[in-house]
């Protein structure tokens, strides 16, 4: 897809759907940083030897000034660092864990966008500089369990289009992948659960949970010159689970 020497940074690129993307890009010849919130990424369990890597906590916002001052040249940003606060045991109707997860899923991924838009703007790739945030079934639908993260990725529609209005004179795209329920560590534990995997392949029209491998080929298609066009969108990657009537 035309990513050979581009410079691509994924904030959480050491697991699931970051690091599949992550490593979508590399194949395709890019030269891919990747953040985590480890010290190095001689802590994971994955062979990360592939990436740049950088110690990013996108929870607090002069870890991002201190990640993005380290990169040099970036032609595409992947916003998709990202947990529920659910998965931790923590209730997001709290008002404190909603405004954490706010800022966790929008507030980050508008910092690390405004930090990076001046390298962005110096993209020499075809179709200009591109950020591609990471939306997901919440950003579409009122989901009970988690009211933070789904209010963080509604959200990112938001800034997604008004950055796309505004940033496009500087030649910079910006769209959203919004993804239905993927196969990840994240979402492992629900899917050992009938009750909650049941239901919900039930009402996708392609009869499967997605897989990381779903992602990669949307996401590079969005950086790619075949996109060169399109901004401010949303692609729905859900196997149909949005338009089951």
């Amino acid at each position: 897809m035309h990513h050979s020497s581009a410079h691509v940074l994924v904030t959480g690129g050491t697991s699931g759907i970051g690091n599949a993307i992550a490593a979508a890009y590399a194949q395709d010849g890019a030269k891919v940083t990747i953040t985590g919130t480890r010290q190095s990424p001689a802590d994971y369990d994955l062979d990360l030897s592939a990436f740049s890597y950088l110690q990013l906590n996108v929870e607090e916002a002069q870890s991002i000034d201190a990640a993005t001052a380290q990169i040099d040249q970036c032609d595409i940003l992947i916003n998709n660092a990202a947990t529920t606060l659910l998965s931790q045991g923590l209730d997001e109707w709290e008002p404190d864990n909603f405004a954490r997860a706010v800022n966790m899923h929008l507030v980050s991924a508008y910092r690390m966008s405004s930090n990076l838009r001046p390298l962005l703007a110096k993209s020499e790739r075809q179709g200009g500089g591109v950020i591609t945030s990471i939306g997901s079934m919440s950003s579409l639908f009122g989901i009970e369990s988690v009211p933070g993260y789904g209010a963080g990725k509604t959200g990112l529609l938001g800034i997604t289009r008004a950055m796309a209005v505004a940033w496009g004179r500087e030649n910079i795209r910006t769209n959203v992948l919004a993804l239905g329920l993927i196969e990840t560590p994240m979402t492992a534990m629900g899917l050992t659960m009938p009750e909650i995997v049941d239901p919900h392949v039930a009402r996708t029209p392609l009869g499967r949970v997605g897989q990381t491998s779903d992602c990669t080929g949307p996401a590079l298609f969005l950086s790619s010159p075949a996109a060169a066009y399109i901004t401010g969108q949303v692609l729905v990657v859900d196997g149909g689970f949005s338009i089951q009537g």
